[in-house]
């Protein structure tokens, strides 16, 4: 789910708290070491977020925000915020190239660039929280 993010909209909160939970608290934080991802810069992306992307010359730059039950791939155009909400159960990521990971939702994704220990880093520890916080599969049953 795409949204704009920009204003302080009640209606947004609740839709995206209702889809991934509340924020972590600030112990949880601490002790999860962050939960926010260093800047990452995009190289590729779906349509929709591509005609937002377009609409200002700047470097185009996201961020993700881990949240108990999925992540949120925030972006900023023009002068709008805008927020790729994606649950776990939903959430599919690539290591394609040497140094691009890819980001899928539905018909949403997002390829960024993983140069530095950092984001290669963040996402390794996206994936071990995505993994140990799944339901069980029936297979494993």
């Amino acid at each position: 789910m795409l949204l704009n993010v920009s204003y302080n909209n009640k209606a947004v909160t609740k839709k995206i708290e209702s889809e991934l939970g509340k924020p972590f608290t600030l112990k949880e934080r601490w002790a999860m070491g962050g939960i926010g991802s260093p800047k990452l810069y995009i190289t590729e992306t779906s349509l929709e977020i591509r005609n937002l992307l377009i609409l200002d010359n700047n470097r185009d730059t996201c961020n993700i925000e881990m949240r108990p039950k999925g992540i949120i791939v925030g972006f900023r155009s023009l002068l709008e915020t805008y927020a790729l909400i994606i649950p776990y159960y939903k959430l599919t990521i690539y290591k394609g190239d040497a140094s691009v990971y890819s980001i899928y939702r539905d018909q949403y994704f997002i390829k960024v660039e993983s140069d530095t220990k950092a984001v290669q880093k963040f996402f390794k520890k996206l994936l071990g929280y995505k993994a140990d916080n799944a339901p069980t599969s029936i297979e494993d049953l």
